[in-house]
């Protein structure tokens, strides 16, 4: 009699329950899992632990966020350093041409090089750079698998509805309310709000004025996240190199009560604080 042939349970299960998004691609789960088994359990452990104060939703401006630098603790701690990879042709023993591709973490084994970065909130084509990187580093024998982590798909849908939930909870009124929880818009936010809040037609109540401002200027539809990743993996981008992709989830986002403490600006993360 013939036998079912009995398929593995798909790895990191712990972190799909937790809701996070998991993709692997290029038959990147068949080698991580087989070539690279600590690589698995240690990204999740790091994750599985990952909380998101809502205040720091709130308050990260242009830098690197508190956040991400924790993650980024975690990861370098486990021996996942910041490297610089660095591929030089020569002819006759004549330089030709040279290339560097930085990388947010590196993970070295006897067996092989992971190779990982986050994206947290970078403008989407950081997306391209990203796959082409490790494309290029894949062909050139540099790397095994890349990794890379950005906002999930519930983390990015329920983003408006944390942002108003902290005003509800703050009892966010006006600019003063703001101001007395540690953030301050920039006037050219003001302005915006305040045009939403004195309109003739359909005026909003100043909560709902400044969680649409918020979260359309600082976490839009254009910086990085997973239904832009996607798009990216759909047509092809960084194939063939073997791939696991990973998405925040909305689960780790906690209502504390701290103040928020930073300046607000308009634009998502600088280039290199993801």
């Amino acid at each position: 009699m013939n036998q079912r042939r009995q398929h593995p349970a798909p790895s990191l299960q712990a972190l799909r329950k937790r809701g996070y998004d998991i993709l692997f691609v290029s038959h990147g789960e068949a080698i991580l899992c087989g070539e690279f088994p600590e690589v698995i359990a240690e990204l999740e452990s790091t994750l599985s632990s990952l909380t998101l104060p809502i205040t720091e939703i709130i308050g990260s401006g242009g830098g690197e966020t508190r956040f991400t630098q924790r993650l980024r603790r975690a990861l370098s701690a486990l021996g996942w350093p910041k490297h610089t990879f660095v591929i030089a042709k020569t002819v006759d023993g004549i330089p030709k041409e040279s290339a560097s591709h930085e990388v947010d973490h590196v993970r070295r084994t006897d067996r092989g090089v992971v190779a990982l970065e986050i994206e947290w909130n970078n403008k989407d084509p950081f997306f391209d750079r990203d796959l082409e990187n490790f494309k290029r580093l894949h062909a050139e024998g540099a790397i095994s698998v890349g990794i890379l982590i950005t906002r999930g798909a519930t983390l990015q849908n329920e983003l408006h509805a944390a942002v108003r939930r902290f005003a509800d909870e703050r009892s966010i009124g006006g600019f003063e309310d703001l101001a007395a929880n540690g953030y301050v818009p920039t006037p050219k936010q003001k302005a915006a709000i305040n045009r939403r809040v004195t309109r003739s037609v359909n005026p909003l109540q100043f909560a709902d004025a400044w969680t649409d401002n918020f979260v359309g200027n600082k976490y839009g539809q254009a910086t990085t996240h997973w239904d832009k990743l996607m798009a990216r993996v759909q047509r092809g981008v960084g194939n063939p190199c073997p791939l696991l992709l990973i998405g925040l989830p909305a689960s780790i986002i906690h209502f504390d009560r701290a103040s928020v403490d930073a300046m607000e600006d308009d634009e998502p993360s600088d280039p290199g604080s993801s």
